[in-house]
Parts: structure tokens; C-alpha cells; sequence
């Protein structure tokens, strides 16, 4: 059974001891700090939620859901702590409630740091261009193994934000960021590789595999936090353990804050009428509204906060209730699918769905993301081998920090452009494309 002082351990990856815990700004806290005045962070800003280069200024972009996932995650973490350090008298070791609150608000502003433009489907794309680029290469492909490859073929954001964490910024030190270890695990809501051997994997059903949280170049990096936590390993011989518990609460904060703003926005852009609104919204948040006091918008937000409040009640009762499954790593299920308000929740996922992100205009958005950043993926891949005389040329326009080192290995380089990539802004990425395309000339 994993043991709260051990997985609240304030030491910072690439630190040989724990630091001192200050109760006037703690190590927790300084994460926050270091996210949030970090570079990747910043880019978030023009990065797609839901709406690509919306001309609307009231549409959240990356950086505005991932505040307000911090938000939601810091309430969740106090809220679960308080009672826990509670049950387990863990002020002796002068752990407080609101150090939980801290991780998982560390872990929320970070969750999104490592989505490619165009959201979701920016992670297509990569992946798309890999395919391509892979299937048409003729000597170069034997130079990957089979899980290097796999890294590629399911390309992910999760595993790209651990290694901007981990890896990227501030690489001269190892650890890079060397944010704390509780953070580190909190943050990472998938905690294997991406190649497990379906016998390993034997059907597993559970949340925290359905996707990977770190590459092979990070997997040492990842080894490194879960011995320091004593996080439980699903399998001695492969890269996979059981989730840090405060990584469901992470993901609860994710889940309530897209469920719900997915309907507002909805709404402000004018894919879902104030009457569907205020249908999907009412039987979350239980109150009643007097429709003449307010204005249609008013209503909605009153709607939106009441909703967002009721359901981090849920998920920490849920947490709460289930605690000791969670520590002996048996429990592995989404805490808002085990909800009162889970059939609502369906109603509003497959409502979004059908009138937002299956809208001509989101559609069209998605499909332009698939040209960008397939094409980009492809000319830079080329650049960083060397496998054209375009491509040369294409190799001087990248930033230093990104070019590829001659005694670098094919993975390393093809890592190099995702890294690229997957930085990029939306704007950024468009602007670009249309230069390589000759749409754009200046």
C-alpha cells in the first residue's frame, strides 16, 4: 500500500534530499510559480481549446482552461487533504491540507503544457506525419526500435508536457524544471510507456492506461519519481505503475471544467441555444433561477459556477469513499463516472459533441490543422535528416535549441521537431505553413 508521507515527499526531481518545508512558501507552491512563469505556459495563451484563432475574446484558450482547471484542482486538493490529514495524522510531519491543494493546482496548470496546436487535433496530425514520413523512408526507419517508434505512432501531449517538464526547459540541469516529485506524479495521468505488450497489458481496463504519460527518452526520468514516492508497479519488466492518488483529482478538475465551459462556450459562440444551455446545465447545478432578474448570460454563469461547485463536492466524496482502494492501487476509474450526475454528464458530452465539435466551423478548423501541422512535421523531419536539398535549406530556419546534433540518433532528432511542433501557437504554426506553401511571401 503506497503511504501518504511517502508520496507527499517535498523533494524535487534531480535533488538528492527533500527540502525543508516552509510554511511560508512551500516547495508545492513554488511549482506554481515556476509554471506559471515558464515559456511553455505563456504559449498557451494562443493555443486551441475548443475554437482555433477565435476572433471572440470571451472563448477560453489553453491558458485561460488550464487557470481555471487550477482553480477547480486547488479547491478538490483542500477539500480531499484537510480530511485526510485528518484520518492519517499527518500534521506530525507538518503536512497540511492545503499542501494537497497546491500539488494538484501545480499539477492543472500544467496539464495542458504539452498539446500541440489545434488541440486533439494537432496530436492526429503528428501523429499522421509520422505515418507518412515513416512509411515512405527507406533506411532511416530501421534506425528506431519498436518502442522509440510506438512513441511516434500514438504521439501524445501528456507525454510531450512530462518531457517539457522534465527535459526542455531548463535542460543544462537534469531534472529540468526539477519541480517536486508529488507534483511530477500528480501531473502525470497516464503512468506507462507507450509499447506494453498486450500480453503484459492482459485487457486492463483502468482509466490511467488508456494512453501513455512519457516517452522512452523520459522513462528513467519517471522511474526516478515513482521509486522516490513508492509508487506500486503494475509489471516488473515494463514501464508501468499505478497512478500517484492525487492524479484523479487532477483529472476530475480537467473533467468537471470542460464538461461544463464546453456548454458556456457553447453558448457565447451561439452553437447551443440559451434553452439547451439552461436544460443542461439545471439538473448539475439545483437551483432555481428567477428569469427576470437576469440576463440570459447572467443566468448561464450562475448555472456554470453552481454546477462546477456540486461537482467538486461529488468528486471528493468520491476520492474520499474510495481512498484505501486508491492507495493499494486497486481503484483505477474516473471519480465523475462514478457521479450522481454522471447520466447528465453524458447528456452534455454527446450534446457538445453533436452541435459544437462536429459544427462545419470547428470541423473545417480541425481539418486545417491536419494540413498545418502535417506538412510542417514532414518538411522538418526532412530538414533535421537531411534528406533533401529542401530540406537543408529548412534546417538553417529552425532555432538553435531544435537543430539536430550530427552524433544525435534518428529518434533523437525525429524528438527534436515534435518538440518544435508541439511548442508552436496556433498563429505561429499557420503563419509558417503558409510560408513554406508560397501562400504568403514577405
Amino acid at each position: 500500500m503506497m503511504q501518504w508521507k511517502r508520496l507527499l515527499t517535498p523533494q524535487r526531481l534531480g535533488k538528492q534530499a527533500p527540502e525543508d518545508l516552509q510554511l511560508d512558501r512551500t516547495c508545492f507552491q513554488k511549482d506554481c510559480d515556476r509554471i506559471v512563469f515558464s515559456s511553455p505556459f505563456r504559449r498557451l495563451k494562443d493555443k486551441t481549446q475548443v475554437y482555433s484563432l477565435s476572433k471572440n475574446d470571451y472563448i477560453r484558450t489553453r491558458l485561460i482552461h488550464s487557470l481555471e482547471v487550477s482553480c477547480v484542482g486547488r479547491s478538490l486538493g483542500r477539500i480531499v487533504g484537510y480530511e485526510v490529514v485528518k484520518r492519517h495524522q499527518l500534521e506530525k510531519y507538518e503536512l497540511s491540507g492545503s499542501d494537497f491543494g497546491d500539488i494538484v493546482s501545480a499539477a492543472c496548470l500544467a496539464h495542458d503544457i504539452g498539446n500541440p496546436p489545434f488541440g486533439h487535433s494537432g496530436e492526429d496530425s503528428i501523429r499522421q506525419g509520422f505515418a507518412s514520413w515513416y512509411n515512405g523512408a527507406s533506411t532511416l526507419k530501421d534506425c528506431l526500435n519498436r518502442q522509440q517508434k510506438s512513441d511516434f505512432d500514438l504521439f501524445e501531449g501528456n507525454a510531450q508536457g512530462f518531457r517539457i517538464l522534465t527535459n526542455i526547459e531548463m535542460h543544462h540541469r537534469h531534472g529540468g524544471m526539477q519541480l517536486t516529485c508529488p507534483t511530477l506524479a500528480a501531473f502525470t495521468k497516464y503512468p506507462r510507456e507507450s509499447s506494453i505488450p498486450v500480453n503484459v497489458l492482459n485487457n486492463y481496463t483502468g482509466c490511467s492506461a488508456k494512453k501513455y504519460g512519457f516517452f522512452q527518452a523520459e522513462k528513467e526520468l519517471f522511474n526516478e519519481v515513482a521509486q522516490i514516492l513508492g509508487l506500486i508497479r503494475h509489471h516488473n519488466n515494463t514501464y508501468w505503475w499505478v497512478r500517484h492518488p492525487l492524479a484523479f483529482l487532477v483529472e476530475a478538475a480537467d473533467d468537471i471544467c470542460y464538461s461544463i465551459i464546453d456548454v458556456e462556450d457553447g453558448y457565447r459562440m451561439g452553437y447551443i441555444s440559451y434553452e439547451d444551455t439552461r436544460a443542461l446545465l439545471s439538473d448539475i447545478a439545483l437551483i432555481n433561477i428567477d428569469e427576470q432578474e437576469f440576463s440570459e448570460a447572467e443566468k448561464v454563469k450562475r448555472l456554470r459556477g453552481k454546477s462546477i461547485n456540486n461537482l467538486i463536492q461529488e468528486a471528493a466524496d468520491n476520492f474520499l469513499a474510495r481512498e484505501k482502494e486508491i492507495l493499494t492501487g486497486t481503484f483505477d476509474q474516473n471519480l465523475l463516472s462514478l457521479s450522481k450526475y454522471a447520466p447528465q454528464l453524458e447528456n452534455i458530452s454527446k450534446t457538445v459533441t453533436k452541435k459544437v465539435f462536429l459544427h462545419p466551423d470547428i470541423l473545417g478548423m480541425r481539418i486545417a490543422g491536419y494540413e498545418v501541422l502535417g506538412k510542417l512535421f514532414a518538411e522538418f523531419v526532412d530538414a533535421a535528416l537531411r534528406t533533401s536539398k529542401k530540406g537543408e535549406l529548412i534546417a538553417l530556419m529552425l532555432p538553435e535549441k531544435y537543430r539536430p546534433l550530427e552524433t544525435e540518433s534518428t529518434y533523437q532528432k525525429i524528438l527534436r521537431i515534435t518538440d518544435y511542433i508541439s511548442g508552436m501557437s496556433d498563429s505561429y504554426a499557420t503563419t509558417l505553413f503558409q510560408k513554406f506553401s508560397g501562400i504568403s511571401i514577405k
